[in-house]
């Protein structure tokens, strides 16, 4: 692993033991005159004004006596130098390898940028130092060895993960939502507000999100839509905070509105049958059964199974009549109806409703 050649130069932090020969050469006094008024050796003088030692709390105390100068004012001094020193060995132990993973997390970084999680206009280097600060990580290569905890909706295709990817927006999930105000998490209140999350698609898009996020606050449920990013190939995620409540985040991808209400649906289940408990699943081994149990609930949840049996055996989907007159009384949206009978091969495939959120 190559070191990257970042960072300042060594030679522009300066140790505190310069200001103390300043100090001394103001006041026309020798080393051994500030040996004597410190009680300390004329080598110790020396090493600390070399920069070979730095100044402890009790010389600082003793430099306040022989300079008049304050001890708090020598342990800043000292203080200030030990974190550039530190930050300049942070920036110069960093690696090419290091670097190449803050090249893969390009389209998180934009949009922790949008945020305001990372500031913009900063070079790689710092942007690196960012990443250590907020994925909790002294080293950005060590990310694949963490044991992380959640629950994930899945693509249908899987595809594979980038682990740097999946942990960066993993972290944007929670730092979205560590905001919102939550008590602890109600599955029977959760149960209640169902057909109340089932009526918000009926409001304009832009009042969606606001709204599932406040109903699911009322449940103890920290909620937020999210991007979606290649490399984190889930639609939801959901994870059991210690405090006893929920984090919920359902992605846009591809922006189809009846897979959205679908995975939120899904993700629902999971909560209200308990898979969420102190031991989460990762994405690569979800219970075929609790996944599908999951489905079902969220595709009865939003169409009643026996009525859309009975819709498609007298035709109903040749009819775009009787389409609309089928999805009111489900009370859905008609891109749900539509979605159901796409997917199971009713209906060609064709152009189907999209959310603009960002």
């Amino acid at each position: 692993m190559a070191k990257a050649t970042i960072g300042l130069s060594r030679e522009f932090i300066i140790h505190p033991g310069e200001t103390i020969a300043e100090a001394i050469e103001d006041r026309e006094m020798s080393q051994h005159d500030l040996a004597v008024r410190t009680g300390m050796t004329e080598k110790h003088i020396s090493t600390v004004i070399n920069g070979q030692k730095n100044i402890s709390p009790a010389f600082a105390k003793k430099l306040e006596y022989a300079l008049g100068i304050s001890s708090s004012f020598w342990m800043n001094l000292q203080n200030n130098y030990d974190l550039e020193l530190l930050e300049f060995e942070e920036l110069n132990s960093i690696t090419q390898d290091e670097l190449n993973i803050v090249t893969k997390l390009k389209n998180v970084t934009e949009t922790f940028i949008e945020m305001g999680f990372i500031q913009d206009g900063l070079k790689k280097d710092e942007i690196l130092l960012d990443y250590r600060r907020i994925l909790g990580v002294s080293n950005l290569i060590d990310i694949p060895k963490i044991s992380y905890f959640a629950a994930y909706r899945a693509q249908i295709n899987r595809v594979k993960a980038d682990p740097y990817i999946l942990y960066a927006w993993q972290r944007m999930c929670e730092l979205l939502t560590q905001d919102i105000v939550v008590d602890q998490v109600n599955i029977h209140k959760l149960k209640e507000m169902i057909p109340e999350i089932k009526n918000i698609m009926f409001l304009s898009e832009k009042k969606i999100p606001r709204r599932l996020t406040e109903v699911f606050a009322e449940c103890g449920i920290s909620f937020r839509i999210v991007p979606h990013f290649k490399g984190a190939p889930v639609q939801g995620f959901i994870k059991k905070l210690d405090k006893g409540h929920i984090i919920l985040c359902i992605t846009l991808r591809q922006k189809f509105a009846d897979i959205f209400w679908f995975t939120l649906f899904h993700e629902i289940a999971h909560i209200i049958y308990g898979d969420t408990t102190h031991t989460f699943i990762d994405m690569d081994s979800i219970s075929e059964k609790n996944e599908k149990r999951a489905d079902n609930f969220a595709r009865d949840t939003l169409i009643n199974s026996i009525e859309y049996n009975s819709f498609v055996e007298s035709n109903g989907y040749e009819r775009m009549i009787e389409i609309k007159r089928f999805a009111k009384q489900q009370n859905v949206k008609e891109f749900v109806v539509l979605g159901r009978l796409m997917k199971d091969n009713y209906i060609p495939w064709q152009e189907r409703t999209k959310y603009d959120w960002v």
